[in-house]
């Protein structure tokens, strides 16, 4: 079973991982699991409290054993992710980089030949100067949108900065250097191009039967 008793784990956000949230409480209830969740945005944070998972915040003595997250691309073979279009990639990134393992869990129609087919890049920049900081996007070919809230303002991510999303990339055949030119742009805080830190994916078709997938490079 991926998740033991006494792990630490990190918990990521959005749709999917809110099954995985749903059946960890659970376990915890049925079972008595001791486990405690690293969260990373606070809707993950306020549904992990509601199940009954006790939290702990990140530190420098906090070893995460797993982290458990969703995808919105999964590239076959490589396993290198886009994310971030649950506004939360910042903090996925953060704890995904630190877990001794990280898995993903998606369904099969996230996964791809070529990132890119199906999504958006997210790029969370600094608010301050924002439009400076999207020009520089869109002279690397991104195209970027400014992502508004349902208020019509823009999104804010719980570490208070703007996301832009730019499809413009697509498709992606160089990922590892598109990650380098979006690192190496002034105004951005991080992107949603997650290279080479997924161990292994959990893919579900629409039966419910789920496959293991490992990275193959």
């Amino acid at each position: 079973m991926l998740v033991q008793d006494g792990m630490v784990l990190g918990l990521g956000t959005g749709s999917t991982v809110a099954f995985l949230l749903a059946a960890l409480g659970r376990r915890v209830q049925a079972e008595g699991l001791r486990i405690l969740g690293v969260p990373t945005s606070h809707r993950t944070a306020a549904e992990a409290v509601r199940l009954g998972i006790p939290l702990v915040d990140l530190s420098a003595e906090t070893r995460i054993d797993l982290a458990i997250d969703g995808a919105d691309e999964i590239e076959h073979g490589s396993l290198a992710l886009i994310k971030g279009l649950g506004g939360a990639l910042l903090r996925e990134k953060i704890v995904a980089g630190v877990a001794a393992r990280f898995v993903v869990i998606a369904d099969d129609s996230k996964a791809v030949d070529q990132l890119g087919r199906i999504a958006p890049v997210p790029v969370e920049v600094v608010s301050f100067g924002h439009e400076v900081t999207a020009r520089r996007l869109a002279e690397l070919g991104g195209q970027p949108a400014l992502r508004h809230d349902a208020s019509g303002a823009p999104f804010v991510t719980d570490g208070g900065n703007i996301l832009y999303d730019c499809a413009g990339f697509a498709p992606i055949s160089d990922a590892e250097g598109l990650a380098e030119q979006l690192d190496a742009t002034i105004g951005v805080i991080e992107h949603g191009l997650f290279i080479g830190m997924a161990a292994e994916a959990y893919i579900a078709d629409p039966a419910g039967a789920v496959r293991i997938v490992w990275r193959e490079r």
